[in-house]
């Protein structure tokens, strides 16, 4: 599997996992979080291993769905990004301003806190 797929697989789960069934996201955890493999799966659950990659494969289009509909992860990226850009800005300007430093760094934790 290669690691960016997995990358991309695992930040569209944590933005849309509550909008799949409990079957779609055990499966997607178990592959994506835990790495068990198709077969593991399949053992767990008393199924074939074509459902479980079948079920993966369509989870898979719904996330990307989703984001190609809602945008919510590239919104995220644009935001953290903007944020650091701020945070480089006030480190470099601003050293000393304590209170402003924390209220940027109070920010960022919190749009951190939106992607789990």
């Amino acid at each position: 599997m290669e690691l960016e797929k997995t990358l991309k697989m695992n930040q569209l789960f944590s933005f849309y996992g509550e909008l799949l069934t409990s079957k779609q996201k055990q499966y997607m955890s178990d592959y994506y979080e835990e790495d068990y493999t198709l077969a593991e799966i399949a053992d767990n659950y008393g199924v074939s291993r074509q459902a479980v990659y079948d079920s993966l494969r369509r989870t898979e289009d719904m996330l990307l769905d989703y984001e190609n509909k809602l945008h919510l992860v590239k919104e995220f990226e644009r935001r953290s990004e903007v944020l650091n850009s701020i945070k480089e800005y006030l480190e470099k300007n601003y050293k000393e301003d304590e209170q402003l430093n924390k209220l940027i760094k109070d920010i960022i934790q919190d749009s951190n806190r939106e992607e789990n």
